[in-house]
């Protein structure tokens, strides 16, 4: 899987104008599931980002995980992760999980998150969406499982 991490201190998400999901001070996740992804390594992809010290401590250090700090997160299905643009100007996105596949991960993504005792809440998978954040930091990691 593939993961754009967004520390904010807030993020939304829109749907033919309706907010479908928010966040507060926490992390914004923009994920991707790729075809060799499973139910593992959605749950180690949350367990990892569960983990990073992303925030900061009183000493104004990067030295606290999401979970520490009590943050939330907003996790939104995002497929051009996947982008292949090593040729022509036209991305490629044939290297990212199928639909059905991809939706049961980014689902299954954010259930390991709300388990590890992080509140989570989703995009709409497969809706074009509108999602709006202002970035703490800035701070923005990718990561990549298959790293």
């Amino acid at each position: 899987m593939r993961a754009l991490l967004q520390r904010v201190t807030e993020a939304s998400v829109h749907v033919d104008g309706v907010e479908v999901g928010a966040t507060g001070p926490g992390l914004l996740i923009l994920v991707c599931a790729m075809p060799e992804d499973d139910f593992d390594t959605a749950r180690a992809l949350a367990v990892k980002i569960s983990k990073l010290r992303l925030f900061k401590d009183e000493a104004g250090k990067m030295n606290l995980s999401v979970l520490q700090t009590g943050g939330s997160a907003l996790v939104v299905s995002q497929f051009t992760l996947a982008a292949d643009t090593s040729r022509g100007n036209r991305p490629g996105f044939s290297g990212a999980a199928r639909p059905d596949q991809a939706e049961t991960l980014y689902l299954q993504f954010a259930q390991a998150l709300r388990d590890l005792g992080i509140a989570t809440q989703t995009g709409q998978f497969g809706a074009d969406m509108a999602v709006s954040l202002t970035n703490d930091g800035p701070v923005t990691l990718w990561i990549d499982t298959a790293d």
